[in-house]
């Protein structure tokens, strides 16, 4: 398996164009795969850089309806009119972000929905035994403050985005389970939550904007909001590969409390996956030694009652 960052925020060693977005290209045995897609055409001269034939994707993934991960999908749409585009309905909403003084519209493209390659979903969704899809039907937890200024158009008023059109690609790697999502809105602690749920399981590894990134300084309740997710995130056994909208500062906090288990990834880098052995249940490691023991007292009391009567 093979992933590429196309583009984001910050440079890389390779010469790539970066800009606020996110786009990255995933090769398995079976497919050619971009998830997102950038905020525009540069997306696809970082691919053109890198090597990578655009014209032999087969499958897009949007992972919401905001511009900076979708706003390549037109230029993309010109060269390959062959790739299934996998959109979740609710992803054509009114979305907007609230700058204070106005509302600008951060939605997709409304070329997009009429694109012949678009596949419109609603809900969890399995493309093939290598790839599926899965959104939040249950959210417990918390979501990054930062997600306050994010708003949906309804009729005249503007309401709470409430990212039910965010949806997450599972890649199966042989017997490995990685998780892509663009910018985890939901919260990446109830992400993981919502998708053990469905599956009983954790993922072997991550690839996710966090967005908690600022324009200003953080307040001490966001800083324990960045301190706490990276806390809790060390709990599993995966690793963490982030980006985007999490920002360098933020990242650079919570580097310093999950170490080696969280990396960067700048525009142009490819990915290199370093699984991580899975914590062994605690509970079920004191049980299996329980019983050794107390099958070697049991074997012990029976060896010391036949040599008592042997003895007699």
């Amino acid at each position: 398996m093979r992933v590429v960052c196309l583009i984001e925020n910050t440079e890389g060693t390779n010469g790539c164009s970066y800009a606020h977005g996110l786009s990255f290209y995933i090769e398995t045995v079976k497919h050619k795969i971009l998830m997102d897609l950038g905020p525009s055409g540069e997306t696809l001269e970082n691919a053109k850089k890198l090597g990578i034939d655009l014209g032999k994707i087969d499958t897009v993934i949007l992972s919401h309806g905001h511009y900076d991960h979708s706003g390549g999908i037109i230029p993309f749409s010109k060269i390959n009119d062959k790739a299934a585009i996998y959109i979740q309905k609710t992803a054509v909403g009114e979305f907007y972000s609230d700058d204070g003084d106005e509302y600008r519209y951060i939605g997709i493209d409304k070329e997009i929905p009429a694109l012949h390659q678009v596949r419109f979903i609603e809900g969890d969704y399995v493309i093939d035994e290598e790839l599926s899809l899965f959104v939040m039907d249950e959210r417990s937890g918390a979501v990054p403050s930062t997600n306050f200024s994010l708003k949906e158009k309804k009729d005249d008023s503007y309401v709470q985005d409430d990212f039910r059109h965010e949806q997450f690609l599972v890649l199966k790697d042989n017997d490995r389970k990685i998780i892509f999502s663009g910018c985890a809105h939901n919260g990446v602690l109830n992400i993981l939550k919502e998708y053990k749920r469905k599956t009983g399981a954790e993922p072997d590894a991550v690839i996710s904007g966090f967005h908690l990134m600022k324009k200003t300084d953080y307040s001490d309740e966001e800083l324990r909001e960045i301190i706490s997710t990276a806390e809790e995130l060390k709990k599993y056994h995966a690793m963490f590969y982030t980006c985007h909208c999490t920002g360098i500062p933020a990242y650079q906090i919570m580097k310093n409390t999950m170490g080696d288990q969280l990396e960067y990834v700048h525009s142009g880098d490819e990915v290199t996956i370093k699984y991580r052995k899975a914590k062994k249940n605690r509970r079920n490691t004191y049980m299996k030694w329980h019983t050794i023991f107390a099958w070697a007292t049991v074997i012990f009391f029976v060896l010391t009652m036949i040599t008592g009567i042997k003895r007699k």
